[in-house]
Parts: structure tokens; sequence; C-alpha cells
């Protein structure tokens, strides 16, 4: 997008949020110095009436809606966290989970007709209403011939166009931001804005979202904590995707976590040690783990959908992840600050010792205590702090991960209240260290990283000089010879470990 239409955007956008008073609300304002007070009074004198009516949260909703899909994502993240928001306030965000307005069903029949090329009767005996919508797609219920229910997600006209103006106008917000406001420049606002926008971008061809959600299942089915619907691929094209029918109540209605026999303690507990395992045990995770896209069904199953954001982090990452997890768990701060120093999370220069002390300071207050007796908006504003004072930068890398941890660990208060989060975590985190950290682990992981060096510096010698013809043998019998000795070696040293 050019600059100059996506300036325009940004400012449509917040004169948008002017007219619902959900830039500078009214409610807020004692809290602002007067030269932002006055700033609130003179843009609420201009939007008129509609800045006056509803609470903070509708108002805000209202405005979201509007503004499309992207800015609809961030108010699904801020619904999760009614801890840090307030209850009344994340409860008036919720609609944007999955009960948004739908498009005619019209528009999805063809829509789906043109995606599978051939006519709706060809895959479907029936195919209804939209019982969902949300901010890129909505969701049918259909039957195939051979009498499964299925769901039919079909993506919204013109969705790609309106995602590829809003992202113009979010990239150019975070640029302003990084330039102009230095105190927000290590939370790398650029990065963290272009990460988002990708992971928006591959929600729009949903034969990703397929292999996702049959990659997603096969991870979850080794643990049980959570499950996938199973894939229709032949009812899979780029603007369409069809999954067999998903048991349960949407955990997106209220009433769903009063049904009998719900276990809701074990219900918490199995939503975050899904997602602790999808991430730490095989790297990959469901990363958009709201409300609006959990089903539940006595006494603790979940089964999940919405697989179009999926998060990936590497082996070193998942490493570190454990073992910060790990030292919180045992409340061994110098571990935790160790951690963070080998990751090049906090710059070398700083004091190891000064950061595990400044984490005992944010760890000890809550350590133990269930949700309801942790203010998490303090502990947030606390971390800020601390993270601020010892020069941490947001790794883009992490972005999915942090979010999506966020967003789990909303999701949990809200089914229980009482839930203890470091209790949940426990149990996965414990295997983890248990398995990858013990000495066979640790050995074979030795075995694999030097096997990888002998392997570079074999193409290295494999690789023609620029200017003088090859003249040594291609292959060097001395590297298999090495390579051979390291895996006997390493067979032997495993074995006597076992």
């Amino acid at each position: 997008m050019a600059r100059p239409a996506a300036l325009g955007r940004l400012a449509a956008a917040a004169w948008t949020l002017t007219r619902y008073d959900a830039l500078l609300p009214v409610e807020l304002e004692t809290q602002y110095p007067p030269p932002i007070r006055d700033l609130g009074r003179v843009l609420r004198r201009l939007a008129g009436k509609k800045a006056k009516t509803g609470r903070p949260g509708e108002r805000l909703a209202l405005a979201l809606v509007e503004l499309g899909p992207v800015a609809i994502k961030i108010g699904q993240l801020m619904s999760t966290r009614a801890d840090i928001f307030g209850a009344a306030f994340a409860e008036d965000l919720s609609r944007l989970k999955d009960r948004l307005a739908p498009f005619p069903a019209e528009m999805a029949r063809a829509q789906v007709e043109a995606a599978l090329g051939a006519p709706l009767e060809r895959q479907f005996s029936e195919f209804g209403e939209a019982v969902a919508a949300a901010s890129l797609a909505q969701a049918h219920e259909a039957r195939l011939h051979d009498g499964r229910r299925v769901a039919v997600k079909v993506l919204r006209p013109n969705i790609a166009a309106r995602v590829a103006r809003d992202s113009g106008a979010v990239l150019l917000a975070a640029r302003l931001v990084d330039r102009y406001v230095p105190a927000a420049s290590r939370l790398e606002p650029v990065a963290f804005a272009e990460t988002v926008i990708r992971a928006t971008e591959l929600e729009l061809d949903l034969r990703l979202e397929a292999a996702g959600c049959d990659e997603l299942g096969g991870v979850m089915a080794k643990d049980g904590y959570m499950s996938a619907p199973a894939v229709i691929w032949e009812g899979v094209g780029k603007q369409v995707l069809t999954l067999e029918w998903a048991n349960g109540a949407p955990l997106s209605d209220p009433a769903t976590l009063d049904l009998p026999g719900l276990d809701r303690p074990m219900l918490a507990a199995n939503l975050l040690r899904a997602f602790l395992s999808q991430a730490l045990d095989h790297g990959v995770f469901h990363a958009d783990l709201h409300e609006g896209n959990l089903f539940v069904a006595a006494p603790a199953q979940i089964v999940a959908v919405d697989y179009g954001i999926i998060g990936r982090i590497g082996p070193d990452e998942r490493r570190y992840l454990a073992e910060i997890l790990w030292g919180f768990l045992n409340r061994d701060y110098p571990r935790v600050a160790e951690v963070h120093f080998r990751a090049g999370y906090v710059p070398a220069h700083h004091d190891r010792a000064a950061f595990a002390q400044a984490l005992r300071a944010v760890g000890e207050p809550v350590f133990g205590r269930s949700a309801s007796q942790v203010s998490m908006s303090r502990v947030l504003i606390q971390l800020f702090e601390i993270t601020a004072l010892f020069d941490m930068h947001l790794r883009p890398e992490l972005v999915l991960l942090q979010k999506t941890m966020m967003t789990v660990e909303g999701v949990a208060r809200r089914i229980d209240p009482e839930c203890d989060i470091w209790s949940a975590a426990d149990p996965v985190v414990r295997r983890w260290i248990t398995r990858e950290l013990a000495p066979p682990a640790q050995a074979l992981r030795l075995i694999q990283d030097g096997l990888e060096v002998l392997h570079g510096l074999k193409r290295r010698l494999q690789a023609p000089e620029p200017e003088a013809p090859v003249v040594a043998p291609r292959d060097p019998s001395w590297i298999w010879f090495v390579m051979g000795a390291l895996t006997a070696g390493g067979a032997f040293l495993l074995g006597a470990l076992a």
C-alpha cells in the first residue's frame, strides 16, 4: 500500500475510535494529564452523540468491527484478559470472537462452488445458514452424502483487499511509534506488526489451514489434552475449508461453563497443558486459542477449531522456554536469569545477580496463588518496568508464542478463577525437563551437533575452488571415519547411560 493511502487509513481509524469515544474514553478522564484531558473533551464534542452511548467495551467493540479484521484480532486478544481490563470490558468485547454479522448464504454458496469447481449438491446433501461469523470467515453447518455432519468455513468476500489496507495502516502506525516514541522501541513495534500481518495473510488461504489442522490433530492425539476435527480434503479449497463437526458446546457462550458434569479446574488445566505440550514437545502450536475457537464437553474435553494461525518455535527456543518455566516452578531465579543471558534475551553487559533479584521481585508475590488472588495488570506493569531496566527487546520469533501464552492464560482464568497457572504447567514442564535434559538426551544432542559440524565441513571440502580446478579427492575418507567413530561412541555412551 502506498504511504499516503496508509496514512489516510490510519487517520480514518483514529477518527473512528474518536467517534465511538474509544480513543480517549471519558470514563478514564481523571487519569489523563491536563493537556490530554482537554484534547479528549474537544474530540468528544466534535464526535457528537455516538461517542456518548454504551459502556467503554461496547463502544470499542463497535469501532473495531467498523475498522475491520486486523482491528478485530486485537479486540479478540483483549477480550481474553478480564484480569487486566475488567470483567465487564472483556465481556463487551467477547462478541468479536464469533458473533459478528454474517454475509448472505447465497454468496457463501457461490464462493464454495467456485472454490471447489463443482455444484454445491455434488459435495453436500445439505448446506445451511451461517452458524458463526468471525472477522475473516464464517462457518456453515452442512452434511455430506454419507450422512456425516460437517462445518464449512468460507472466507468473507474481498477480505484479502481489506486485510491489505488494514495491514498498511498497522505497519505505518508501528513505524511512527518506533520513530517518535523512544520508550517503545525495545518492543520492536515494526517487527511485531510484520509478524502479526504475515500470520493474518496466511489465514487467507484455507488450504494452509487444512494442513495445519491435520498436522496439529496428530500432535494433540499424542497427549489427549485437546483434539482437532478431521479434515474433509475433498471439500478444501483456497477460500473453503470443510471439517467434521466439532462436538461440544462453544466456550464463547457464558452458559457453557454451567454445563452439568463440567470439571472447570480440570478444563482450565487441560487448556494450559495442551498449549505447553504442543509448544515444548513438538515445536508447533495452535496460536489462536480464544474462546470462540474452543468447544468443550464434560468432564474436561476440548476441541479446537480455526487453525489459520500456527505458531512454530525451534529446538533452542523450546529449551530456553522449558528451562525458564522450570526455574520459575522451582523458584530458582538465578537459573532463570542465566537462561535469559544464555539465550541473548538480556544484553551481556548487565549483572546476572541483579536480574535474578528483579525476577524474584516479580515471581514471589504470585507464586502458588490462585488467579483470583493475583492482579495480572500489576504483574504486567512490573514486568514491563523490569524489562526496560535491563534493555530487553521483544523477540520477533517469539511473538506468536507470547501472544498465545497471554490468550491461553486469560481463557484459563475465565474458566476457573481459582486456577493456579504454575501447578497446571508443572507436569508438562517436568516431563520435558526429565526427558530432554537427562544425560542420554544430552549425549544424543552432542552427537547430532557433531554430525552437523562434520557434514558442514564435508560440504566445504567438496565445494570447488572459485578460480582453480579441484584436485583433491572430493570425498575424503577420514570424514566418514570420524563420523562413524562418533556415531559408534555415542551409541555406546547412550547404552551405558540407559
